[in-house]
């Protein structure tokens, strides 16, 4: 019996019966493997971004500043190295526009190499205008681009036919070519006054870099104009990322319309072109310190040898050159002489006429639209303005009881705007040189408040 017993199948084991521990264990595994699936398919569809964020986040020092723009809808961090940049318009916040829909760059990375990318320094400049600008300001980049400012097609056409290249002063070169005007090169065969024109004299249109020099520091583009700079060219404004010592920077990121006389000085009134040598002779009265405002005013505005009326030193450029003298109209003309086209009479009438004008009378209206962007001008539906021979409107003067009053655009200071008819003036209404009107009133710079 020992031995069959010996022999005899082995018994079942008992069934084994799992801790509540093992049972635990089993479920967590499984619950974990269920976790790490999900949290795999998350980051398929997006996690990813938030490891990006987080590992920048560890990387940078700074608490990194989001912005999302209302136009773009994609975050940038631009603003966590750049925070107190001033906003470049009310009509541009940086809440709708952000930074990288004008500027470019790589929006999300916060090393300077790396987010100035592809950046684009002055969207404004000629060559990239339509692409930023464009969408809102095409008719705006059209006309600018075949200004006599930007063509320079005077000054081409006035040295080529000095020099016997062309019989007449008809333009037939620009800055680059547009319209029926080709793009100005000169060869080897070409009269060496005119080589030497070119190397030197190309400086003083809308896309020409101004010189790297105090009085001349300005941007190109519509920045040429609309982005102010101050003299030596230091910036004044809060991005701690933007020097104050370095010169070549504008006064503040911004974008005005209230252009003072001192930015247009930036390419005006600086000196002169010597025509035997092609070569530009800056003034030799500069700087200068002068006691009061007006003085100094007096000095800059005009060289020793000008003569000026009152308001041609009190004004400001752009109260009496207007927006289409300025930046075009969509013609190509052949020199200032043709572009610029508002004379004594368009504000001060003649002996048998009192000044042009008109009503506003929608809000929709042009004047309306200049002056809802200049901060110095306040204008309602109802005023009554004037206007020029052209029908530009003069927004900033209008009528007040029986008189004309002119608002400076860029000051904001009023003037009374006396009229020919019923003075005293015996101005021949034919003949509307400034030098007709400087026979009888040109101020004496001497005797200046």
């Amino acid at each position: 019996m020992p031995n069959s017993a010996l022999s005899a199948a082995p018994p079942t084991p008992p069934k084994q019966h799992r801790s509540l521990d093992d049972r635990l264990m089993s479920l967590t595994r499984t619950a974990g493997l269920r976790s790490a699936i999900v949290t795999i398919l998350i980051l398929s569809l997006g996690g990813l971004a938030l490891i990006t964020y987080l590992s920048v986040r560890d990387s940078h020092a700074e608490p990194i500043i989001a912005l999302r723009p209302t136009r773009t809808g994609e975050t940038e961090y631009c603003l966590t190295c750049h925070d107190g940049i001033e906003a470049i318009s009310a009509s541009h916040s940086i809440e709708e526009f952000g930074c990288v829909s004008c500027h470019g760059g790589e929006r999300t990375a916060l090393d300077e190499e790396t987010a100035h990318t592809n950046l684009v320094v002055n969207p404004t400049a000629l060559d990239t205008v339509d692409q930023y600008c464009g969408e809102c300001h095409a008719g705006h980049n059209a006309t600018v681009q075949r200004s006599i400012m930007t063509t320079y097609a005077g000054a081409i056409g006035l040295v080529r036919r000095s020099f016997g290249l062309q019989p007449d002063g008809v333009a037939q070169y620009g800055v680059n070519a547009i319209g029926h005007l080709q793009e100005f090169t000169v060869s080897a065969d070409d009269p060496p006054p005119v080589q030497k024109f070119s190397e030197n004299c190309l400086l003083c249109h809308v896309d020409g870099a101004g010189l790297a020099e105090d009085y001349f520091y300005r941007s190109t583009g519509c920045a040429a104009c609309h982005v102010l700079y101050t003299d030596d060219g230091l910036y004044q404004g809060n991005d701690p990322t933007i020097s104050r010592t370095e010169a070549g920077h504008a006064q503040t990121h911004q974008f005005t319309t209230a252009i003072p006389y001192t930015q247009c000085n930036h390419c005006h009134n600086r000196g002169n072109y010597d025509f035997r040598s092609m070569t530009f002779v800056p003034r030799d009265d500069m700087p200068a310190e002068h006691p009061s405002e007006s003085a100094q005013r007096v000095h800059d505005y005009y060289q020793p040898i000008s003569q000026f009326t009152l308001c041609e030193w009190e004004l400001d450029c752009i109260d009496c050159h207007t927006a289409q003298e300025i930046m075009g109209d969509g013609l190509l003309y052949n020199d200032r002489s043709e572009a610029q086209y508002t004379q004594c009479q368009t504000c001060h009438g003649t002996p048998d006429s009192p000044p042009l004008e008109m009503v506003v009378t929608s809000p929709d209206d042009l004047a309306l639209v200049y002056a809802g962007v200049n901060p110095q001008v306040d204008l309602s539906v109802g005023a009554t303005i004037m206007v020029t021979e052209r029908g530009e409107p003069l927004y900033h003067v209008r009528r007040v009881g029986d008189e004309w009053m002119l608002t400076g655009k860029a000051t904001g200071d009023t003037y009374t705007v006396p009229l020919v008819q019923g003075s005293n003036c015996t101005q021949d209404a034919s003949d509307q040189a400034s030098a007709s009107c400087h026979q009888c009133h040109a101020y004496n710079r001497e005797v200046a408040p």
